[in-house]
């Protein structure tokens, strides 16, 4: 009889500890991602609700990594400070322009929804390969539906340092 209540006590230990985890990684995000490989062989973690994730997993990583602090994991931006990418009037009416804004940043500044922004963009890619897959992934995340750029929309595009 002891032997099975020692085995019940372990299994209502373990269901307990699985809620538990459960939990825990769901307020922490970690069960709402998925992971991507990218075409490095990288393994990434993605937000499981973002099908841009998938479609542009290389625009994906460079984002999380060069964009993403100012534009927000959300692409939401910071109110007066950085523009949103997420359903961005100014985006959408410039697609190719993006592609030199992250090859080469830009001084200038933008209205994008009716609100200024006047913090200038450093370049965030070198290369024309990067700079397509972050502006595709950007076209296509957050529920944007912009289309996407090809490496033919960016060889013109003058890398300026």
């Amino acid at each position: 009889m002891q032997k099975k209540q020692k085995t019940m006590k372990k299994i209502s230990l373990i269901v307990v500890m699985a809620g538990l985890l459960f939990f825990v990684g769901k307020s922490f995000g970690f069960i709402s991602h998925k992971v991507v490989k990218t075409t490095s062989n990288e393994i990434m973690y993605v937000s499981a609700n973002n099908p841009a994730n998938t479609k542009f997993p290389e625009g994906a990583k460079i984002f999380k990594e060069k964009c993403a602090v100012c534009h927000q994991l959300t692409g939401m931006g910071v109110s007066g400070a950085f523009p949103p990418l997420k359903g961005s009037d100014y985006l959408k009416a410039n697609i190719k322009g993006a592609i030199t804004l992250v090859l080469n940043g830009s001084n200038e500044g933008v209205t994008v929804n009716g609100v200024s922004y006047s913090i200038p963009m450093p370049p965030q890619v070198d290369n024309h390969k990067d700079a397509v897959a972050v502006v595709n992934y950007i076209l296509n995340a957050w529920g944007n539906n912009y289309g996407t750029v090809t490496m033919a929309d960016a060889k013109d595009i003058k890398i300026v340092r």
